[in-house]
């Protein structure tokens, strides 16, 4: 039974990792109409700018906090630059985006050195419930996480913002003659995104250390859940991070790594199969 709880815990934490991943890529992939194939990338930026500002002397904490930000100004000026010139071409713009994320990951392992690199974890220890003892750092990451997905619902749904966003979602002609400035809309959501995807980069470097190809795996994952939950609305990706992260985390229990991601990626396809729409269709919040 211990096992089984510290079992549960584990699939939580990386689930939640995953599940911030995939909302920024969720988010714009409904309001873009394009997959950001550099968003794994973005979760290695955010790991690497972690352990640098940690290399330099300064807090762990502090590099965390700097991560998304910096992340964040990283993919609006990519998204002024280079993404708002293929929006009417999605093929083309995805190609751009996985070239650039190509850059990114070959640069890190460059500065890296090809090596696996690490940082401590900014809380450490354990707390303790009956005979269970879970990482302190590993239930910070949830939490952050319910955190941030609360926060971004709120922003989506209740602000005038967010209403200016799921105006230039739903009907992008219309929210322009409406005065919505839609490529300003853009440039912030797909930095909101870019953003979300370095704070889980610096969340995750403490547990699984930083390494050229950490934002890979991350990618896939992503994907494959933007599609199980459905693109157009804020609970598709989710809901879809939260099927392939329980799964992706829980199958390696069970059999070996290996053929627990082919599983996962089978699994999804027959799910996409007989539901292409997803588990929430519906356009919105």
């Amino acid at each position: 039974m211990d096992t089984l709880f510290i079992a549960v815990f584990e699939i939580l934490s990386f689930g939640a990792i995953v599940v911030l991943v995939v909302l920024g890529l969720g988010i714009i992939a409904s309001m873009m109409g394009i997959f950001n194939f550099a968003q794994g990338e973005f979760v290695l930026l955010g790991a690497y700018i972690t352990y640098l500002v940690h290399s330099i002397g300064f807090p762990v904490a502090l590099g965390m906090m700097v991560a998304p930000i910096a992340v964040g100004a990283l993919g609006f000026m990519l998204e002024m630059v280079v993404v708002r010139r293929f929006y009417a071409a999605p093929i083309v713009a995805m190609l751009g985006t996985y070239a650039l994320g190509l850059i990114i990951r070959e640069a890190v392992r460059g500065l890296t050195g090809g090596l696996y690199l690490s940082v401590p974890e900014p809380i450490g220890g354990s707390i303790t419930v009956g005979a269970l003892h879970f990482a302190t750092w590993r239930c910070v990451i949830v939490v952050i996480t319910l955190l941030v997905i609360a926060a971004s619902y709120a922003l989506i749904a209740y602000t005038s913002f967010g209403l200016r966003i799921r105006a230039s979602l739903e009907n992008p002609s219309l929210a322009r003659v409406s005065g919505i400035s839609t490529s300003m809309i853009y440039s912030v959501t797909f930095a909101f995104g870019a953003a979300l995807a370095g704070l889980a980069g610096a969340l995750i470097v403490p547990v699984f250390s930083l390494f050229a190809d950490l934002g890979i795996r991350f990618l896939i994952q992503g994907f494959v859940a933007v599609m199980v939950g459905g693109i157009g609305s804020f609970a598709g990706p989710v809901a879809g991070a939260s099927v392939i992260g329980t799964f992706s985390a829980a199958l390696p229990w069970l059999m070996s790594p290996v053929i627990a991601d082919v599983l996962v990626f089978v699994l999804a396809i027959i799910f996409i199969k007989f539901r292409p729409q997803g588990l929430v269709s519906r356009r919105g919040v």
